[in-house]
């Protein structure tokens, strides 16, 4: 089990090394590097890689943290819709809704600038567009509205965490609301605050989906897509492996930095029983706080899934909403002419299937043998199954491009080389489910099976397995939904035959085939949403 973990996981990491110091006849050198720290062509898309990561942080801590306290301590009403509506921006693909806003904030035709255009009484190219979306700051503005939710879990969860004797303390000593909320609430979730900045800032940094929509139309480059384009005819794959490692360190950075910020965090309540939480009341802070939440959830849902819908069932989509402009011809289109449609949704369903399948056993297995340490090496197992969350997508699939496409095992090409990238990316989600359902069967339950004569793989089957059902059935929901909304990857791995629905609509973009990108999409969040109402079905484990 090691051994397999280990080629899943070191492989693609041993060869992106050994591939960053060659030549191309396999001599030693450092000249890849050389052109990684000298040439502005490799500065400049790292200097835009950091600030901006470090800006859509910035944004989404300023934005989340209020938000995350209104929810938590306050008397704000509508509190349950207002977290499932995070938790849907949380589980929308962001190049999804990179997509939605060119329709949007496009300088010309994007409908907020018509709307604009048609207020001051000119048309395009007549005056400067209120929002160009095809920018750094585009770029930046779209990452945060689908990164915010990070911060938001972590600092909601983290007041859910602390008893409000504190706060009411501060409130009877008569500081007012907002004094408390400084001096009292703020330190206590700076812990959790921390943590979810360097979170949005790795997540940030490994989008690729994002920055190739709205930033390389501009002519900005970002790490991501700089490695992408080291892939185009003729691919420089040794300076995509020196141009890959830079991105694994970051990350590997800031994750042990998250961890050790998180792992000091703890509470406890000193004098017995805790009396609960208070609500504080927000008097007429609701409307102000109701705005909050209005203009970041409309900017994040409501806008982009409405302009998707409209775009799906009009014949122009920045034509005049009327009925001579309606049509169905884009759901034809794309479900009985277009041709890539049944093979990338076929793609997409056998990958996803198989991926959640064999993951599901892979970590189950991995999570027992781990967890109940009945293996020498279990900390190895655990180490290696956590491991991928360290691994940017992309950077995984230049790994994976450069381990087989030489022998023995020849996989580029083939749906194989795709399937271990989503089974290797989602195994640490897939070892925190089973981990957490692991753990709330106490070991002594399969004692006492065994002391009345079962094996252990019967205690196993008959006990453990019953137990954990529901979280068996969420992780494969979890890996399916991972695997299908799948970008950075594919983006490098796929071929003609090979394509999934991410890979296909991002083909369309380059034609502007908005009109069946936005089927495509919805069609995308619909399979998305239903397998969430699938998971709250089997399990009660609050997702936001």
């Amino acid at each position: 089990m090691v051994l397999l973990l280990a080629v899943l996981v070191l492989l693609p990491m041993f060869w992106l090394i050994v591939t960053s110091l060659r030549t191309e006849a396999k001599a030693l050198t450092l000249e890849h590097y050389r052109h990684l720290f000298v040439d502005p062509s490799f500065i400049d898309p790292l200097v835009t890689t950091l600030w901006t990561s470090a800006a859509v942080a910035t944004l989404c801590v300023l934005a989340a943290a209020p938000m995350s306290w209104l929810v938590a301590r306050t008397d704000l009403p509508g509190k349950r819709l207002l977290r499932t509506l995070i938790l849907a921006s949380f589980v929308t693909p962001p190049f999804l809704g990179a997509f939605a806003w060119v329709l949007l904030g496009g300088p010309n035709a994007g409908l907020i600038n018509q709307w604009y255009y048609a207020l001051l009484g000119v048309k395009p190219f007549e005056a400067q567009p209120l929002l160009n979306i095809f920018s750094a700051g585009g770029m930046v503005f779209v990452m945060a509205l689908y990164t915010f939710p990070y911060v938001f879990t972590f600092v909601a969860n983290s007041l859910d965490l602390i008893p409000s004797e504190l706060e009411e303390a501060s409130a009877i000593l008569g500081a007012p609301a907002w004094r408390t909320a400084v001096d009292v609430t703020l330190p206590l979730v700076v812990p959790a605050l921390l943590a979810g900045f360097l979170v949005a800032f790795l997540q940030s940094m490994t989008l690729f989906g994002t920055p190739a929509i709205l930033a390389l139309p501009a002519g900005i480059q970002t790490m991501t897509t700089k490695i992408w384009s080291l892939f185009q005819f003729p691919p420089q794959l040794g300076l995509a492996a020196a141009v890959s490692l830079p991105l694994l360190l970051i990350t590997v950075v800031l994750l042990k930095t998250q961890s050790a910020i998180m792992g000091r965090r703890g509470y406890s309540v000193i004098g017995g029983k805790s009396t609960g939480k208070r609500s504080i009341r927000l008097g007429a802070w609701k409307i102000p706080a109701l705005a909050l939440f209005a203009g970041v959830l409309g900017c994040s849902i409501v806008l982009p899934y409405g302009v998707l819908l409209r775009t799906a069932f009009v014949k122009n989509w920045s034509g005049a909403l009327n009925v001579a402009n309606l049509t169905m011809e884009h759901w034809r289109f794309v479900f009985f002419e277009f041709s890539q449609t049944r093979l990338a949704l076929e793609n997409t369903f056998i990958l996803g299937a198989s991926a959640a399948t064999a993951g599901t056993v892979l970590v189950t297995t991995v999570g027992y043998l781990s967890l109940r340490q009945l293996v020498w090496g279990h900390r190895y197992l655990a180490f290696l199954a956590t491991a991928p969350v360290a691994i940017p997508g992309i950077v995984l699939a230049v790994g994976l491009f450069l381990s087989y496409t030489q022998p023995p095992l020849i996989l580029y090409g083939t749906l194989s080389i795709i399937f271990l990238a989503y089974l290797t990316k989602e195994i640490p989600v897939g070892y925190q489910q089973i981990g957490a359902a692991l753990k709330s069967v106490h070991p002594e339950l399969e004692d006492a099976s065994r002391i009345f004569g079962a094996t252990r793989l019967r205690a196993l089957a008959d006990i453990t397995a019953p137990l954990i059902r529901n979280g068996i059935i969420a992780t494969w929901i979890f890996i399916f939904i991972g695997s299908i909304r799948e970008l950075s990857a594919t983006i490098i791995l796929f071929t003609a035959r090979t394509k999934t629905i991410s890979v296909a609509m991002f083909d369309l973009r380059e034609s502007n085939d908005w009109g069946p990108i936005a089927v495509l999409s919805l069609t995308m969040l619909l399979i998305t949403f239903v397998m969430i109402m699938l998971i709250y079905r089997f399990t009660d484990r609050r997702l936001a």
